[in-house]
């Protein structure tokens, strides 16, 4: 592929979302609800600085001794009865959870919503290897349900407007579902229970791990999460290295972290914090692992592309993000095309970022070169990141390599020729 043909098949893209009247629509209602809920709640918040600034530090100290704390993480993972995966590469992690599921004899996996599990292509390879995967996050499950990627990190299918969502759950279950939200979110619910009561394998992800005790916070509000870690004889929790902790109140602390910035809610509906399989002592307080909860717990921590993050002092500031998607929903590009067009997997600013480390500079490029630098997204993120710097080092790396879009290479061109980048010359 020529090295321009990216920034072509990208500008097209995005004229096609400029043109979509109902997905601008959709986001702009969003856009303008979202912050300003944020803010109204951060009033109400008496200590959410100090939880903040405490979440911040901690982040800090555990990114500077990760290694440490990824083996203390196995080792307690494993003393409470779990196993523990270190996956260096997506591959690595994909085939780990594939190859356990055919060794249990699994059939029906049902998942919770994962953004690592997007940027592994985890439900490809499931399918592929022929086992029935059932999103059950609502959004994730609507996304699914039509053959797109999320395009959110917190909401999946905030692109689709009410009236896109009746057509699909009608064309789905075939018969007329209202485009009312309740007879939505009822019909999805009737739907996946039964599916999530049959699984013989649930997978999710982790708002954090604590390093101290092992332990898995999982944050929702639905309760699909609480059934696919709960309900399925076994649980794999696939999750990055950078969700680390050292005690488990930082792990709790990070996780009530992103509530308030992604949905503007004091307090999620569901905290869950799992330390190994279920197990029971009530007889002779002898423990046995496998009571009514999971036999069994499988944490896979995932690397791929996050250690050459770390090291890298110009991009590893990216590595602190929560996930709660509060840059995106202040984002006045964001707000104009969504994250179908704007994302690889990762969306947004800090997703060119995440982008480049994880599927490559090519995936990054068109994301990168979108932003407009106005600086909205670091005066939101509540781990202070500053996104725009990240995106100006990686536009120098990416032009560096090759990844230059032609206006910009027209601009440069009309300096060097005409001493201005319009490409005038005197006589004009």
């Amino acid at each position: 592929m020529p090295m321009t043909s990216w920034f072509d098949q990208y500008a097209q893209k995005v004229l096609e979302a400029l043109n979509n009247e109902e997905l601008r629509r959709a986001l702009g209602e969003v856009s303008s609800r979202f912050p300003r809920t944020r803010l109204e709640l951060l009033k109400k918040l008496p200590f959410y600085e100090y939880y903040r600034k405490r979440v911040m530090e901690s982040k800090s100290w555990a990114l500077e001794h990760i290694d440490e704390l990824i083996s203390m993480t196995k080792s307690r993972v494993e003393e409470s009865g779990g196993v523990f995966y270190y996956a260096k590469t997506g591959e690595d992690a994909v085939n780990y959870v594939v190859n356990l599921l055919k060794k249990k004899g699994a059939k029906l996996v049902v998942k919770g919503k994962s953004m690592v599990t997007e940027e592994i292509f985890l439900n490809k390879a499931l399918v592929e290897n022929g086992f029935e995967v059932v999103e059950t996050d609502l959004g994730e499950f609507l996304v699914q349900v039509r053959g797109e990627k999320p395009s959110h990190p917190v909401i999946p299918a905030i692109h689709m407007s009410l009236d896109e969502i009746s057509k699909t759950l009608s064309r789905l279950f075939g018969k007329e579902v209202p485009p009312d939200h309740k007879s939505c979110v009822q019909m999805v619910r009737e739907y996946l229970r039964e599916k999530l009561i049959k699984a013989d394998a649930g997978i999710t992800g982790a708002n954090a791990i604590a390093a101290d005790t092992g332990t898995v916070v999982l944050v929702e509000n639905e309760g699909n999460i609480r059934f696919v870690s709960n309900a399925p004889n076994i649980h794999i929790v696939v999750t990055g290295i950078e969700k680390i902790y050292p005690t488990i109140e930082d792990a709790v602390l990070a996780s009530l972290l992103i509530v308030p910035n992604a949905v503007g809610l004091k307090m999620p509906s569901y905290i869950s914090l799992i330390t190994g399989p279920s197990s029971t002592s009530d007889i002779e307080l002898v423990s046995v692992k496998g009571a009514q909860g999971p036999r069994e717990l499988h944490v896979v921590f995932v690397d791929n592309g996050r250690l050459n993050m770390l090291r890298d002092p110009d991009f590893r500031e990216a590595l602190k993000c929560l996930r709660c998607g509060t840059c995106l929903n202040i984002c006045p590009v964001y707000r104009e095309i969504g994250g179908l067009v704007w994302g690889y997997v990762y969306h947004g600013g800090i997703g060119a970022v995440w982008t480049a480390f994880i599927h490559g500079l090519d995936k990054a490029a068109p994301i990168a070169f979108t932003c407009l630098q106005c600086g909205r997204c670091k005066s939101v993120c509540p781990m202070e990141i500053d996104i725009p710097r990240l995106i100006m080092k990686l536009r120098k790396v990416l032009v560096e390599s090759g990844y230059a879009p032609t206006p910009v290479k027209n601009i440069v061109s009309n300096i060097e020729n005409y001493g201005n980048p319009y490409g005038i010359t005197e006589r004009q």
